[in-house]
């Protein structure tokens, strides 16, 4: 009678979880776009690179999650084909055009659009996560978007133009400004993106010279355990050069998930033989399990400039229960004996101020009188994080008067939501032609064919490489093990940040003369 009762109960708890399940997939398709039904960015695993579901995994991980939302590759095809035929008009720029100045023209759009994430379900996968650092976690490659986390990384640069201006002025509070300007701009691409970037593989690198924003960047996945990306930006005129090193710590929590990106950015103005130094706030997205989508990045974020002790302080808000501080940034720039010197404020998702303090101050005592007026006469009810992004007060910054714009986010175009949310700067980091392929190493991840088999729309394929390279990599990790060889990484080593002290990979040179040889074959 017992073992029956027992049975009983398990296929009660099946069905029920079942039709949660599909409750839960119903609600997700009817809230999300074809676009926003997306995951959490950058789930990076710390133990294995399991990012794609291998033939003999994906069948234990379905069932053993209770997944309902099974892997379709052709309701993912009838999906993908209804956006082919609206989007076949679409005129993808050719990489080797050049434009009447001289200057290299990038494409506008990828050649194939983004396939329907609606039919799978990521919560069936991270159920089992909650409260613990994502690791040993097998993410179909459906969540992906086509690009490595260091492409992802290389989006810092969009607005290099903040950098070249900031070298260009004489007073050192407006340098602080432009680079306080940077620093946001650098987390603005991030606005519903919520795609995974590719795990890269050790040894992997990427480069990018943009002649139109005067910069070149290289960048290496320097270490495995954990997982470690460094990069190496350079201006063209030597007027500047940004270094760092990313480990990207994440957390489950739920209905979010929690991006702590630990590692210090470091900008030198050589000009002004001055270093600053910060680190990224925190990133979060919600809805993880239903619902629509939604990032906030919160924290504070502190630029320190080495040489004259000023710092900019600044805070990206929590959202909060009314949405209020939804996205907002403010902060000062103060001198070393910490005077402030101005005012920031606006949104990483739209644009960044600075005006006077004693004017910001007035703002904000007069704009928390209203907020309290407004509170009395509303009956609160819970502080529980809200399911849905809240609704901010108004779109757009208010702008106090007396203000100076210093960023302003470039729109993205008008193809963004088909092609993964792509900026115009993201949509061209993968583009490949002849003269390029001639000239990279066989490591940068332009020639990673699983990357390159999704952006060309072949899921299938996609997959398949992913888990070839997954096992590759694990293979040659076992080699070396046996022959107790280590890992000796090609372009950065470890050693102090010069402004810091703290641990730092640092760019050891010679990259750019072009003499590749003895280089790891990862593909």
């Amino acid at each position: 009678v017992r073992n029956l009762k027992l049975e009983h109960e398990q296929e009660k708890n099946k069905i029920l979880s079942e039709a949660l399940e599909t409750l839960a997939t119903e609600h997700h398709e009817l809230e999300q776009s074809l676009v926003k039904g997306s995951p959490p960015l950058s789930i990076i695993s710390e133990e294995q690179f399991y990012d794609a579901v291998s033939d003999s995994e994906s069948e234990k991980s379905l069932s053993g999650f209770e997944t309902t939302a099974a892997y379709s590759l052709e309701d993912s095809m009838d999906s993908k084909d209804t956006i082919t035929s609206s989007m076949s008009e679409e005129k993808v720029c050719g990489s080797g055009d050049l434009l009447s100045n001289g200057i290299k023209k990038h494409r506008t759009s990828l050649p194939s659009p983004m396939f329907s994430r609606n039919d799978f379900s990521i919560w069936s996968i991270l159920r089992k996560c909650i409260g613990m650092e994502l690791s040993k976690i097998t993410m179909p490659v459906i969540f992906n978007e086509p690009l490595s986390f260091l492409q992802r990384l290389t989006e810092y640069m969009e607005h290099t133009y903040l950098i070249h201006k900031a070298s260009s002025l004489s007073s050192t509070t407006e340098r602080m400004q432009c680079v306080a300007a940077f620093a946001v701009s650098a987390v603005a691409s991030q606005w519903e993106r919520t795609g995974k970037p590719f795990n890269p593989l050790l040894g992997e690198t990427y480069e990018l010279i943009r002649d139109d924003l005067g910069f070149r960047l290289l960048s290496e996945q320097v270490s495995h355990h954990p997982p470690i990306s460094a990069f190496y930006a350079e201006g063209l005129n030597n007027d500047f050069v940004f270094h760092g090193s990313i480990y990207p710590k994440l957390k489950f929590w739920g209905k979010s998930v929690e991006a702590e990106p630990k590692g210090t950015m470091t900008l030198e103005l050589l000009e002004h033989n001055e270093a600053y130094t910060w680190t990224n706030p925190t990133c979060c997205v919600h809805n993880i399990i239903v619902g629509k989508l939604w990032i906030e990045q919160y924290g504070n974020v502190e630029i320190t400039n080495h040489k004259t002790g000023e710092k900019c302080v600044l805070s990206f808000k929590p959202c909060g229960l009314f949405g209020k501080e939804l996205h907002k940034v403010e902060g000062y720039i103060q001198d070393k004996s910490k005077k402030k010197l101005c005012a920031l404020y606006g949104k990483w998702t739209e644009c960044l101020y600075s005006v006077d303090p004693a004017t910001f101050e007035a703002y904000k005592k007069n704009d928390k009188k209203n907020t309290e007026e407004k509170k009395s006469s509303k009956q609160v009810g819970n502080t529980e994080e809200p399911d849905e992004m809240p609704l901010p007060d108004s779109e757009s910054v208010y702008v106090i008067p007396g203000s100076i714009l210093l960023w302003k986010i470039t729109p993205r175009p008008p193809n963004s939501a088909q092609m993964y949310n792509f900026t115009s700067f993201a949509m061209a980091l993968n583009e490949l032609d002849k003269e390029m392929e001639s000239v990279i190493p066989k490591t940068d991840c332009r020639l990673r064919p699983d990357i390159r088999a999704m952006e060309n729309g072949e899921i299938d394929l996609a997959s398949e490489e992913k888990k070839r390279l997954e096992e590759k990599q694990r293979t040659a990790r076992k080699n070396r093990s046996k022959s107790e060889e280590d890992w000796k990484t090609r372009w950065f080593h470890q050693g102090p940040n010069p402004y810091t002290g703290t641990q730092d990979w640092l760019y050891s040179g010679n990259y750019w003369d072009r003499n590749y040889f003895n280089l790891p074959d990862i593909y």
